[in-house]
């Protein structure tokens, strides 16, 4: 039994490759260990939204075959560096032995085979099978607790600064029959909270209504949400949305159903309009602020987060105040913001990359403060409050304190045991820290 490290890198997406790329060597015969250096095969499944996971890629080759113990062990790279990349990065590192592309995965145990014993490159970039399995076996869940259930692949949206429709392809959603019919799975295996991912969940279109025919709703995604609401899993999250296709139903199902959380997830980039056209995100300040203004009409007082680039090519000092002005309207929950780095391969790597990365970082900080004000006030609205927190794990300091989420998706920290774990408990929360709320058992 060949004995298979596996590290991920990137978004939840690669996560949920991990697990089922995971369970498809489990069941072939491989074990999964933790251990690299006693690993006959090491694989990392890569990222290549940001440059700086493609650099760390390599370094971690190469000191993969610098240790003793791993100088004959099999490397294979896969996913979206794999898919871009291609030949070429057996040029770029000779220390890799195959490269499985993001679609391609699903025949890994074959790729392991090809390659050893073998003093010969492997490399498959091809579609997925018909007939590959979604599913994941419980134990190769990054949690026993919280599982993430992919509803569609690929984007067809083409934002200039972005690499994924590139490696991931076009969009293709699940069936819907198949989803439920996971979401039960899950739920019969304890899950207690699964997350609905994908690189653009609400442009979910599937080719027929198979399983959603009995649900009303607006587009095909309000009618899922409202039938895997339906399966009376605990709770569902669901990320990430596109705003020009958030519909106003989608809210509607949340507020109508107690176990869709109150958490939407919904990327602005930037508050200026003309630097959203040269982004080609398809959608205006004026109707973006539409979208939240429902959001924020919600009666179930719906979390609202972002992801802001600044610093994108011919970004004016108007247009960065701009996008101050619109955070300081929105008062996001929390917030995810990068400094534009071009990436090979796509339209806005052409351009002129005329932001200073001096005035990049100036940028980043200004708008740092608004935002991490209006995180620190959503978080003390909890102060004193009785919540309901999913025990996740422990803390990464003590096994004194326990760690979850809210329905809303804000992190709490509270000490007790670990027989609590994987249960949804009330916590009265006692302080709260710029990211993180502290709390005691009720």
């Amino acid at each position: 039994m060949k004995k298979v490290y596996l590290e991920t890198f990137g978004c939840q997406m690669n996560v949920s490759d991990s697990e089922r790329i995971a369970t498809t060597l489990e069941a072939d015969g491989y074990q999964i260990t933790s251990d690299e250096d006693s690993a006959e095969v090491i694989l990392f499944n890569t990222c290549s939204v940001r440059e700086k996971a493609e650099h760390k890629l390599y370094t971690r080759i190469g000191q993969v075959r610098k240790t003793k113990q791993n100088q004959s062990a099999l490397i294979g790279v896969l996913g979206c560096v794999a898919q871009l990349e291609g030949e070429t990065l057996f040029q770029k590192s000779e220390g890799i032995d195959f490269v499985l592309g993001t679609k391609a995965v699903g025949r890994i145990s074959s790729a392991i085979e090809n390659t050893s014993g073998r003093h010969q490159t492997y490399i498959d970039l091809g579609e997925r099978e018909a007939n590959y399995e979604w599913s994941v076996s419980e134990k190769q869940r990054h949690s026993p607790y919280v599982a993430f259930v992919p509803i569609i692949e690929g984007c067809n949206k083409f934002c200039t600064y972005c690499i994924v429709p590139f490696s991931r392809g076009r969009e293709r959603s699940l069936p819907a029959s198949n989803i439920i019919r996971q979401v039960l799975d899950l739920r019969r295996q304890g899950v207690k909270e699964i997350h609905l991912i994908g690189q653009n969940v609400n442009s979910y279109r599937p080719k027929t209504d198979t399983g959603l025919e009995n649900f009303v709703g607006a587009t095909p995604f309000s009618r899922l949400l409202r039938a895997v609401a339906a399966t009376g899993i605990e709770r569902i999250k669901f990320t990430t949305s596109f705003p020009r296709d958030f519909h106003p139903d989608i809210v509607d199902a949340i507020d109508e159903n107690e176990n869709l959380c109150n958490w939407v997830h919904l990327p602005v980039q930037s508050g200026s309009d003309r630097i959203l056209k040269a982004m080609r995100r398809g959608h205006t300040i004026e109707n973006y602020l539409r979208r939240i203004d429902k959001i924020r009409a919600s009666r179930r007082d719906i979390s609202l987060t972002t992801d802001i680039i600044v610093g994108f090519p011919g970004e004016t000092i108007e247009d960065f105040q701009d996008t101050v002005k619109l955070a300081e309207y929105c008062q996001f929950d929390m917030y995810y913001m990068f400094k534009y780095s071009p990436r090979p391969g796509t339209p806005a790597f052409e351009l002129p990359d005329d932001v200073s990365p001096k005035t990049k970082t100036e940028r980043f900080l200004e708008l740092e403060q608004v935002l991490k004000r209006s995180q620190f006030n959503s978080l003390q609205k909890e102060l004193n409050k009785t919540v309901k927190v999913l025990a996740e794990g422990f803390s990464s300091r003590t096994n004194d304190i326990l760690s979850g989420h809210l329905a809303s998706h804000k992190i709490v920290n509270f000490e007790a045991g670990k027989e609590l774990l994987g249960q949804i408990v009330n916590v009265k929360i006692t302080e709260c820290k710029s990211n993180t709320l502290f709390g005691k058992i009720v």
